[in-house]
């Protein structure tokens, strides 16, 4: 009476009739695919918004590393959120990406 793919067969009339997940699924699959695109975008923007730390490099050969009251406090700097919203978006497209093909691979069935 039950087929894995998510359809319902009704053996008394002999149609078809679709359950919840034929219909969830496609919508679901719209939903994640806009939410990637989103966060890559903001994803792009954040990474070309960070400042370049090429500088960083050469203090650890010469050994001019100043301390300032603004390198002990990176954590509440301009970089260091849009550092944090680059990996939140990393994460978000890294989830609904495995969500996606989750969702493909229960549809095809």
């Amino acid at each position: 009476m039950f087929k894995f793919s998510s359809i319902l067969l009704d053996t008394t009339d002999g149609e078809i009739i679709s359950d919840f997940w034929t219909t969830f699924l496609p919508i679901l699959r719209y939903i994640l695919f806009g939410i990637i695109i989103a966060a890559a975008i903001v994803m792009i923007i954040t990474t070309l918004m960070q400042a370049n730390d090429s500088n960083n490099s050469l203090e650890a050969f010469t050994g001019t590393a100043q301390e300032s009251y603004y390198s002990q406090n990176k954590g509440a700097s301009r970089d260091a959120i849009l550092k944090r919203i680059t990996i939140s978006m990393a994460v978000i497209i890294f989830v609904c990406i495995i969500i996606f093909f989750v969702s493909e691979l229960i549809a095809g069935v």
